[in-house]
This record gives C-alpha cells, sequence and structure tokens, in this order.
C-alpha cells in the first residue's frame, strides 16, 4: 500500500504546467473507435483511468501504443463490442464507451460502471438518450445489452444536463441518418472538446457549450490529430494548495475562462491571481478570510469537482464559509478526515459550515474518493506537521504523479 507523506506549513514556490483534461481524454478516447482508423491524442495524462481506457481499447481489438504524452490509437481492427465487468468497475467513465461501440458495431455489451461512490449517479439519461435513437436495449444479471439496426437522428431532451449523458448522444449521434439534436445538453468545455475532435473525423458537429448541440453526418476523416484541452479541476486544485499553504506559484498551459469562478472564490479569500496568456501567477501571503457561499451547479456555475479543494483551503480562513453541494449527494466525504486533522467542519445534509481555525496539524488520514483525497493533501500542506495520506488510488485517477509536482512547487512530499 502507498503512503503519501507530507511534511507541513511550508510556502509553496515554483512553476507547474497543467496536464490534459482526465474528463476530456477519456470520451475522445472512446470517440477513436467511432473514428474507425488512426487517431493521435496528445496531452494524455499519465493517470490510471486512461490506463484503463487503453485497456478496454485493446480489449476491443483496438491497436494502442503511448509515447510520452501522446497516445496512437488505430481502431480499424476493432473486433468486439463488450466490455468485460472487471474493467467498468475500474473507471465511472467507462460508460462513455456504450455510445462509441453501438456508434461503430449497431450493439454493445456492457456491465454498470465503478468509480468513486459520491451517491447515485444513476445511468437513465444515458440509455434514454440512446433509446430516442433507436437503440433496443435490455438489463439483465447487471448487464446492459444494446443492439440497434439502424440508428434514426431525432431531438433528446434532458431534463438535467448531464456530461457523461450528452458524450454518449453525441458518439452514437455520429451513426444516425439524419440529424440529432441534443436539447439541454451539459456545457463544459469537455464536450467542446469531444465536439473539435469529432468535427475532425468529418461529422458535423456545433453548438457544443450551449445547451443544443446538432449532429450530422458520419465519420470519413482518418489519420486524425487532435490536442487534449488543461485540466481545469487540476489546475483548480493547485490554486487552492497555494491558497492553503501561501507563497508563489506560476501555474502554465491553463485556460483561465474554464475556471472563472475558483479563480473569484480564491481571489475573494485572500489570494492575488494575475493572468499573462495562458499562465496564471498565484500568490497569498497573508491570512485568508471566509467568503460568501459557494454553491456548485453545471457549468458553468461553480464546479462540483472544485468544491472539495477549495473547502481545504477555507479551513484556515479568518471566519466561517458555508458550501452547498448540488451535485453529488455524498460529495462531503472527506470532512471526516479533515476532522482528524483539526478543522471545524459541520454538514446538514447537502450543506457545510466551516469555521476557520487557527492551525491544522498532522495526521493518518484516507481518501475516499478523487477529489476528496486532493481535499487531504491540501489541507496536510497547510498543517503543522506529518500527514500520511493513503487511497491514492484515487487521487492516481485524476492527479499526474501528485508527489512530483508538490514537490516541484517546493512541498516536502514524497510516496512511500
Amino acid at each position: 500500500m502507498s503512503i503519501l507523506r507530507i511534511e507541513g506549513g511550508r510556502a509553496l514556490d515554483g512553476a507547474l504546467t497543467i496536464h490534459g483534461a482526465k474528463n476530456s481524454v477519456l470520451p475522445i478516447m472512446a470517440a477513436a473507435i467511432v473514428a474507425n482508423g488512426e487517431s493521435v491524442i496528445h496531452n494524455c495524462p499519465a493517470l490510471s483511468d486512461v490506463e484503463v481506457s487503453i485497456k478496454i481499447l485493446k480489449h476491443l481489438g483496438c491497436r494502442v501504443k503511448r509515447e510520452g504524452t501522446s497516445v496512437w490509437i488505430d481502431s480499424s481492427t476493432m473486433d468486439r463490442c463488450d466490455i468485460p465487468d472487471g474493467l467498468m468497475r475500474e473507471m465511472r467513465s467507462s460508460v462513455v464507451f456504450m455510445g462509441a461501440i453501438l456508434a461503430r458495431a449497431g450493439e454493445a455489451e456492457l456491465s454498470m460502471p465503478g468509480g468513486c461512490e459520491l451517491g447515485p449517479r444513476p445511468i437513465d439519461l444515458h440509455l434514454y438518450a440512446l433509446r430516442t435513437l433507436g437503440t433496443h436495449i435490455k438489463e439483465h444479471g447487471g448487464k446492459i445489452l444494446c443492439a440497434a439496426e439502424k440508428l434514426q437522428g431525432n431531438k433528446i431532451h434532458f431534463p438535467i444536463p448531464s456530461v457523461g449523458a450528452t458524450e454518449n448522444a453525441m458518439l452514437a449521434a455520429c451513426a444516425c441518418e439524419g440529424t440529432t439534436l441534443i436539447i439541454n445538453a451539459a456545457r463544459e468545455p469537455e464536450i467542446c472538446d469531444l465536439q473539435d475532435y469529432l468535427n475532425k473525423t468529418g461529422v458535423d458537429i456545433c453548438g457544443a457549450g450551449t445547451a443544443i448541440i446538432r449532429v450530422e453526418g458520419r465519420p470519413k476523416e482518418k489519420g486524425i490529430e487532435h490536442r487534449i484541452i488543461p485540466d481545469r479541476i487540476v489546475a483548480a486544485s493547485y490554486i487552492a494548495a497555494l491558497g492553503a499553504a501561501g507563497g508563489k506559484i506560476a501555474l502554465r498551459g491553463v485556460e483561465p475562462c474554464h475556471i472563472d469562478t475558483v479563480v473569484n472564490v480564491m481571489r475573494e479569500m485572500g489570494c492575488t491571481i494575475d493572468l499573462h496568456g495562458k499562465e496564471l501567477l498565484v500568490a497569498r501571503q497573508g491570512d485568508l478570510s471566509a467568503v460568501r457561499p459557494v454553491c456548485t451547479g453545471p457549468y458553468p456555475d461553480f464546479p462540483t469537482d472544485a468544491q472539495p479543494p477549495v473547502m481545504a483551503a477555507s479551513l484556515l480562513a479568518k471566519g466561517t464559509t458555508v458550501f452547498v453541494e448540488n451535485i453529488f449527494e455524498n460529495r462531503y466525504r472527506h470532512v471526516p478526515e479533515l476532522l482528524r486533522m483539526g478543522a471545524d467542519v459541520r454538514i446538514k445534509d447537502r450543506v457545510a459550515v466551516v469555521c476557520g481555525v487557527q492551525r491544522l496539524h498532522g495526521a493518518a488520514v484516507e481518501s475516499t474518493d478523487l477529489r476528496g483525497g486532493a481535499a487531504l493533501i491540501i489541507a496536510a500542506l497547510a498543517a503543522e506537521g506529518t500527514s500520511d495520506i493513503t487511497g491514492l488510488s484515487h487521487v492516481d485517477r485524476g492527479y499526474e504523479h501528485i508527489e512530483t509536482a508538490l514537490s516541484k512547487l517546493g512541498a516536502d512530499a514524497r510516496r512511500i
């Protein structure tokens, strides 16, 4: 079992380039199936979820090769349409392969996906979207069996915006006759990145970033190259880390417009954040102050994935900060571990009230989910003494070599 040992109380100082977005690379790797040819995807982070996607592609019969931060995929050799239960359980985002396999093969067999236990995340919207396009779906013994003799374009009207369901709808629509309209679509930057990739294949897609996406046409281009956008949640996490620990850092390769809401909160908390092109200069010398209530919501609202890291930064802020979680009901699973470090956090349903304390102390804590693990690491950076953090398999799903990145920023962090 790996442990991340952090000696806290050191101000950060250094520069870091933000790696590619986990939530962008995974659906685009699935989309390589739809392309039915060679794709080269650049800026692919070294994450465990990416490795699971590579395993899935290879199981399906695709040829895959990684060279540095680039992944080469040849999906023309695909000869299967199923994903075994073991691989599905390793990654929540594996469900996005459903729409891609269906578009390519006309059938797909999967089981229910795994991932972080953040409360009910049913895939009913995914299934609704595929059924609307003409897919026959049976659920039996934990298996999802999809078949479509002919996919037909249609209007898909989501009752709430869902990132994964929007992605599955976009992928399946690539094989449809006629036009597909996705109404009340998710608007996240990762949806825009998927649209950009699919347009390179020859599919005609527009509207990503708005509430209505239109999909028409089929893939026809081969030899596609695409660069993944930077990970906005990773950028937000390191801004929060600087806020907690103090000091001055430079974050390079950032898309500032993707993290406006986080930047505004951290500025209000007391950080200085200056933009120079694609580089953010983040500094904090004085004490942090509590901020107005932070309410999560679908993009462009405050991202739920950034809530735990920003909460960790607020633990030492003077005053009281209120967090309202509107996406995942179990998003506060990291709070009991923060209490072991001396935090003062009280939870009532979807509301967390953080009363700033004068100091945190190191402790042995366990990560139970990806972003909660990031919160524990950020709190450990600000704490006095040594913290041992376990459950790193969750953190490795979304943060590339986090101990190396923290060391570049002057932290005393070692994986043992």
